[in-house]
């Protein structure tokens, strides 16, 4: 019989602590910890789990086999890109995400998508009758996907191992729990436990599984830090709820880079692939506006060109205000800063107002030069020339330095049709300059305004 093992953890943030603190030194939460049951009499193992066992020995290096595993196709196209072209056989995937952005939209219309794969979708937070609905109203129907409202980790494993499917959704791990372990479901340890679990299951059989997991009010997937070292592939769903657009993005990766970004549109049928996100993040104008400007940025190794919104006014009070949206707002203040020093332009009796269009928010570099572009248009109330987008970054001292994958971002711009890019005159010159497009190069920040107004 083994000895009872008691713990207590951070409800927040999974921090393991030898008797109950009132703060936790890790994430600052108050009142956070409670006592959870690491370890008690050895049970006897469920014929699921012994299932799941395997006899293995050491082997060399040379002496393994490579199986031509080829990744299988999920049935959208964005997922496949975050992937790195597919799931891997065997994978473990944790897809996180805020309540209400379309993580049980997602993983249901993975489960139902026509992909020849024969899915199980184990949903731990809805009935067979509330997943029905939901998949009346996606407007998807597929035979081969397998509807198991469950919460007990033996029976989905039984289930699991019955049906052979080649692919599971458990939505969602926090819903989950197994009688080896005493607390409630969604406590550190009975995460722990059946990420665990399930791992030991996809390695063994070839299965691949994706787990829905919660997110804490920080941001972070809710649960021990554990449970994102013990998955192969962490995904996280990212987008303002009022807003239509969503981000997929790989913060974690075993099989493939996390450069790659999904966009997504959420519509009333469901999640809608972005192939094209520049245009839904330019707008189309009868006529010139000021203030307004367009960059063109890099998400990981996808280019795409967005609209910069500034909106320049004397300040009502004394003090000026400063409000940006979807944009460092520190960032911003320094663009200021080096505006009133380099340039002149009086900023400290200014109102400041910046915001992307689409609600996306953009931490690239490259797009400093963009950003100034608008102020300076706004400032001086005047538009930017017709089919003039900007990438750079801006220094201290007002140089102009270049921006990461530049051939890219004027790549996308002459794709779209505009007709000149102004970049940094650092960057080194190549003859692989798209047709249609004129590449303007300047040195300083003081060059800027010619350049934008120039027709």
């Amino acid at each position: 019989m083994a000895k009872v093992k008691k713990a207590f953890f951070c409800r927040n943030c999974g921090f393991e602590a030898p008797k109950w603190l009132g703060k936790c030194p890790s994430c600052g939460e108050w009142d956070s910890f409670t006592e959870e049951v690491l370890a008690r009499e050895a049970a006897t193992p469920s014929m699921a789990a012994a299932s799941l066992q395997r006899n293995t020995r050491p082997q060399p290096v040379r002496e393994i086999r490579e199986n031509d595993h080829r990744r299988i196709d999920t049935g959208n196209v964005e997922v496949n890109r975050v992937l790195g072209g597919g799931v891997v056989p065997g994978s473990l995937i944790l897809l996180g995400g805020e309540p209400g952005i379309g993580k049980s939209t997602l993983s249901l219309q993975l489960a139902l998508a026509d992909n020849h794969l024969k899915t199980l979708y184990v949903s731990g937070e809805e009935s067979a009758e509330q997943i029905r609905m939901r998949a009346d109203r996606i407007g998807i129907h597929n035979e081969q996907c397998l509807i198991y409202p469950e919460t007990l980790l033996e029976n989905i494993t039984a289930q699991i191992v019955e049906q052979q499917p080649d692919l599971v959704v458990i939505d969602s791990i926090q819903t989950i729990y197994t009688e080896a372990i005493e607390s409630s479901a969604g406590s550190v340890s009975q995460i722990r436990e059946c990420a665990a679990t399930l791992l030991k299951y996809a390695k063994t059989s070839g299965t691949a599984i994706f787990i829905i997991g919660h997110i804490t009010k920080d941001g972070t997937i809710a649960g021990p830090k554990i449970l994102e070292h013990i998955v192969d592939v962490v995904l996280q769903f990212e987008g303002d709820s009022n807003n239509c657009y969503r981000i997929l993005r790989g913060i974690k990766n075993r099989f493939g880079a996390t450069f790659e970004i999904g966009v997504f549109e959420m519509l009333d049928a469901g999640l809608r692939s972005v192939e094209n996100p520049s245009e839904i993040l330019l707008s189309h104008y009868e006529e010139p506006l000021s203030g307004i400007a367009v960059g063109a940025t890099v998400d990981g190794l996808r280019p795409y060109l967005i609209e910069v919104q500034a909106l320049v006014c004397n300040a009502a009070y004394g003090t000026p205000q400063r409000s940006a949206t979807g944009f460092d707002a520190r960032r911003m203040s320094m663009l200021l800063a080096v505006l009133e020093k380099r340039v002149g332009m009086k900023m400290f009796q200014k109102d400041l107002f910046l915001n992307f269009a689409g609600g996306f928010k953009v931490a690239d570099t490259g797009l400093d030069l963009a950003v100034v572009a608008a102020v300076i248009s706004s400032y001086f109330d005047r538009p930017v020339a017709e089919g003039v987008c900007c990438a750079g970054e801006i220094g201290l001292s007002g140089e102009v330095r270049p921006a990461p994958r530049t051939e890219q971002r004027i790549s996308e711009a002459a794709r779209l049709g505009f007709k000149r890019i102004i970049v940094s005159g650092y960057l080194a010159k190549s003859g692989k300059t798209p047709k249609g497009i004129q590449v303007i190069r300047i040195n300083n920040i003081t060059e800027l305004p010619k350049a934008l107004f120039m027709e």
